[in-house]
């Protein structure tokens, strides 16, 4: 498709057309189209995002709504050298790794790791039949306009199932590489990740560019946990300051789950990340932990849902965002404890550090309670660097450039320490420190 003749991405009603590009005549491939076509009728109703709707009220898609919209074309030819890609790699040499590039399973670039009993990873198109199966099982799969869009139009993802009782113990890398930034070019993956009872896996996702451009990612992912289920996920988002970026992850949680979410947001001029956690079932837990880091204009969106629908469960949400220059972060934080979900406890932070006087930071915390033995709380603060904790470090023989770096990681660094898994706390934390060291980034 040219450019010239390509639907915007508002013009939803010529998006129809596309869809055959999807089709296939298999089982499978049936099953999927019926499951596009509903993507794709849930997102004409809701029609494209604007400000005028109160989820998108501080996030202007306008230069969004102006590409064209393009499935992005697969990559033909050669693909990245496996030793350029280091620098992209995270969780150790151990780690398994899947690698996709332009959207596409990249087998060459991949490192699954040896087999493990009870534990399949792959991409969809591998395991097409479990991904139909698992198609009525995902939590918010048509919940907002990126999430139907998704569902038309994914085209491929990561696949991770670990059975009962199985224990992972290498962190699993998804890491998603553009290389072909087109205008309005869109990379539309889809990962499932179950994780059946008692059984324990980290996995982190990684989105990175190796070219600038005004193309649009939008990943979205599920995961399904079982009973006494341990699932770690990090979400790890370094695009070009030139792309648009849009991520959800709806997890289902089962009896006395521990679920632990994070997400760090360094790149793209747009991000915007949709979280949500039900409590399927009582005694579960779950934290959703974030860090966003904008400068220039850049702008980092987060919205969250902890959805208490059983009793007995707790949740812990901390965000922290620094911003410089004339970016701007959005933090949409939302609690709702249901009739039946006695004795929650659920807890909300969001912490905001601004580095100039043009930043701006728009964040609503919000507690919707039906049960009446709970036990929740939510703050938001909105401050700058302490000049009093400067000073003290300049004191000390510290030079002025170095003692703001210093109190900035300790502000970024309170976020990365809750990642449970080492190897992934170590590399975040270089990542950070590299990000505020004021050299080029090492993932750029």
């Amino acid at each position: 498709m040219s450019q010239t003749n390509a639907p915007a991405f508002s013009e939803l009603a010529r998006f129809a057309s596309l869809l055959k590009d999807f089709t296939s005549a298999s089982d499978t491939g049936l099953r999927l189209d019926a499951f596009r076509q509903r993507g794709l009728e849930r997102a004409t109703r809701l029609g494209f995002p604007t400000t005028s709707q109160e989820e998108w009220r501080y996030t202007n898609l306008e230069p969004v709504a102006r590409l064209p919209f393009q499935p992005a074309p697969v990559a033909r030819g050669a693909l990245p050298v496996a030793a350029e890609l280091g620098k992209y790699f995270t969780g150790g040499a151990a780690a398994r790794r899947l690698v996709f590039v332009d959207g596409a399973y990249a087998p060459s670039l991949s490192s699954p790791g040896p087999a493990l009993a009870g534990l399949k990873l792959g991409n969809i198109a591998q395991h097409g039949v479990s991904v139909a199966d698992c198609l009525d099982r995902c939590a918010g799969a048509y919940e907002n306009f990126m999430g139907a869009l998704n569902s038309a139009f994914f085209t491929d993802g990561a696949y991770i199932s670990a059975e009962t009782g199985v224990v992972v113990p290498e962190p699993i890398q998804l890491l998603f590489i553009s290389t072909r930034a087109g205008a309005g070019f869109t990379y539309q993956p889809r990962n499932w990740i179950l994780a059946a009872a008692n059984a324990r896996l980290a996995v982190i996702e990684s989105y990175v560019s190796l070219d600038a451009g005004a193309y649009v990612t939008n990943a979205m992912t599920e995961v399904v946990a079982g009973a006494g289920a341990q699932v770690e996920h990090v979400r790890l988002q370094n695009e070009s300051l030139e792309a648009f970026h849009f991520g959800g992850l709806h997890a289902t949680l089962g009896r006395h789950t521990r679920f632990n979410s994070h997400s760090i947001s360094l790149g793209a001029r747009l991000a915007r990340q949709d979280l949500r956690a039900v409590f399927a079932e009582a005694g579960g837990y779950a934290l959703f932990n974030g860090l966003y880091l904008t400068q220039g204009s850049q702008l980092t969106d987060h919205h969250t849902l902890m959805d208490h629908a059983k009793p007995h469960c707790e949740s812990h949400e901390y965000y922290h965002g620094i911003l410089d220059d004339r970016s701007k972060g959005v933090f949409n934080g939302k609690i709702i404890v249901r009739l039946d979900a006695q004795k929650t406890d659920a807890k909300q932070t969001n912490r905001n550090l601004l580095l100039s006087d043009q930043a701006v930071i728009d964040t609503k915390p919000q507690l919707e309670i039906f049960a009446d033995d709970v036990k929740c709380t939510h703050g938001a603060t909105v401050g700058q660097l302490d000049e009093d904790s400067v000073f003290y470090l300049r004191s000390r023989g510290i030079g002025a450039v170095e003692a703001r770096r210093m109190l900035i990681h300790a502000f970024a660094r309170a976020v990365i320490q809750r990642v449970e898994t080492e190897c992934l706390r170590s590399d975040l934390d270089r990542l950070i420190l590299a990000k505020l060291g004021g050299g080029k980034d090492e993932h750029e």
